[in-house]
């Protein structure tokens, strides 16, 4: 999108919010949407995100609106910046409030729980035409919204659209860059969530660093076994949306995912973690959904497996961590054996 372009962000989350932010730097017009007319008021009346983003002040410049159709009118294209759970529902929404065949970057991470789907096949059940780009990669909210350094992906299969988003994100403290394997780049935005939540617990339960590393390691062996059964590119896990998501969400406080995983070390039951939290944590809604794909493709995920066992059937967390590391040895790499 050339400078002054409208764009509509659709989500008024921190995600959203922040790309909001980082596009208003760029010289984009941008109107940000959000569901909670209160919250809308909020934003609006204080120019700032105090639930999500507190102390960052929104620029004069961006509107803020809860009339999707305002948001959407004479807008070359939209973000949808709200939680996968949500995606169905804000798409068919904005296809009634005039999203048409407007070119849509996703940037929600995750799996729609009932059916197993990465956001960019919502997308495409909800709108089967019209061009569609992802966008992810290690991306802390409050950093971007901030201006500091951040590089991402957004990838698509029309690489004009492609260039459109990531031109107008990019600046100086945000580099954007450009690929076309959607699957690989949404499953490193689900899966990384995941053994987030696995990290956190095994420095929870002070486990050690040496632990912490051979989850996040293994973590991502498992990312890639289901990835390039399911059609993605090997490289795309070595990059951006797949090891540094990874590391990114596993290693530092600021990931929910992490978080919740420490929380639960702690001995909270999971109701009262994500409570403590107060924002969606991506992983646990995700967790059922990729259990049903990873069996659906026949590909083995023994730290997936173990999870879902702690968050969603009781089983204590210490124990079933430890088992893990005394699985029977095998080779790291099955073509070595």
């Amino acid at each position: 999108m050339k400078p002054g372009a409208s764009i509509a962000v659709l989500g008024a989350g921190s995600w959203g919010t922040a790309l909001a932010l980082q596009l208003v730097r760029n010289g984009q017009g941008t109107r940000l949407w959000g569901r909670d007319p209160a919250l809308v008021a909020q934003l609006d009346g204080c120019r700032e995100n105090t639930r999500y983003l507190p102390g960052l002040p929104l620029p004069d410049a961006l509107v803020v609106t809860a009339d999707l159709a305002r948001a959407l009118a004479g807008a070359t294209g939209a973000i949808l910046a709200v939680p996968t759970e949500a995606l169905r529902s804000t798409l068919e929404d904005a296809l009634r409030g005039g999203l048409a065949r407007l070119p849509i970057l996703i940037a929600a991470k995750g799996m729609e729980s009932g059916t197993a789907l990465l956001p960019h096949e919502i997308a495409r059940a909800t709108r089967p035409d019209g061009p569609l780009a992802l966008l992810s990669g290690p991306s802390f909210a409050r950093e971007v919204a901030s201006g500091l350094p951040t590089a991402v992906t957004i990838a698509c299969e029309d690489a004009t659209v492609a260039h459109q988003f990531a031109d107008a994100l990019h600046g100086s403290s945000f580099r954007a860059y450009i690929g076309q394997d959607l699957i690989g780049v949404a499953l490193g935005g689900a899966v990384k969530n995941i053994i987030a939540i696995g990290a956190g617990l095994a420095d929870g339960l002070k486990m050690g660093a040496n632990a912490r590393a051979a989850l996040i390691t293994r973590g991502l062996a498992e990312l890639v076994r289901l990835g390039v059964r399911e059609g993605a590119h090997l490289e795309t896990f070595m990059g951006l949306s797949g090891v540094g998501d990874l590391i990114l969400t596993a290693t530092d406080d600021q990931s929910r995912n992490r978080r919740l995983g420490r929380l639960l070390a702690e001995g909270l039951s999971l109701d009262a973690a994500e409570s403590r939290i107060g924002q969606v944590t991506e992983g646990t809604r995700t967790l059922p959904a990729l259990q049903k794909r990873r069996r659906q493709a026949g590909v083995e995920m023994p730290i997936t497996e173990a999870l879902d066992s702690i968050l969603n059937h009781g089983a204590d967390p210490r124990q079933t961590l430890e088992r893990l590391l005394e699985r029977n040895r095998t080779a790291e790499f099955p073509k070595d054996a």
